[in-house]
């Protein structure tokens, strides 16, 4: 996906994305670990910066980690944070790498106080990869530290699932997306319901999901890593 447009497209394809990231760091800026001043924060898969640009004007405090595995949505990002505040994006450590070789890295484990993953998992197949990447993750952060998770899910009310199909399309037509626009949109993706969810990130070492944000099949939920 070329970075430069990803933002447009996002707000065509996803009720509310104008406001998920706000919502995204307001959420886990009044977490038990990361309400701490110069609480060191990952935000995983960072794309063009949506969640750094959010964190770093309602925490210019936490020490940042932007981690994504492309070098353009890196470099992308990079450029949007050039105007923030020197001291605010000083904090901010890069690096080009996934979560799963991150956490390798020295000093990683139990790291962060605590996460972001916006529009991530659902990119990654249900065969192994979502659970490397949750595992991951948990193993990143520290005891009782949160992570924020937004994704498309799969709802679990079959008998409205053609409704909210058709809905999302004309959100989308209303948008001014045209119909091939749409329908890569949906390509490549993976979501999952909710009962899989729950059981992805016990075994990764969360409790249960408590969901915070809802717009059609785009859903955001609050994970504690457990003691």
């Amino acid at each position: 996906m070329n970075p430069a447009g990803y933002d447009r497209l996002q707000s065509q394809v996803i009720p509310g994305y104008g406001s998920l990231a706000r919502l995204a760091v307001a959420l886990l800026s009044c977490s038990p670990e990361a309400r701490a001043t110069g609480s060191e924060v990952l935000v995983a898969g960072c794309g063009t910066g949506a969640e750094l640009l959010e964190a770093v004007a309602q925490r210019p405090d936490w020490q940042l980690t932007a981690l994504d595995p492309s070098a353009e949505m890196l470099a992308e990002s990079q450029q949007r944070l050039s105007n923030a505040p020197a001291t605010a994006s000083a904090a901010i450590r890069w690096q080009q790498s996934t979560v799963e070789d991150l956490v390798n890295q020295t000093g990683m484990e139990g790291r962060f106080s605590g996460g972001l993953s916006v529009l991530v998992l659902q990119s990654l197949p249900d065969d192994g990869s979502k659970l490397a990447f949750l595992s991951a993750l948990a193993r990143c952060l520290k005891p009782g530290a949160q992570l924020v998770l937004v994704d498309l899910m799969r709802s679990a009310q079959s008998s409205l699932e053609p409704q909210l199909d058709a809905a999302w399309l004309a959100f989308q037509a209303a948008s001014g997306l045209d119909a091939s626009a749409a329908l890569g949109a949906s390509q490549g993706l993976h979501p999952i319901g909710l009962a899989r969810l729950t059981s992805l990130v016990n075994a990764a070492g969360f409790g249960d999901p408590a969901r915070i944000f809802q717009a059609l099949g785009f859903e955001g939920f609050l994970l504690q890593k457990q003691a």
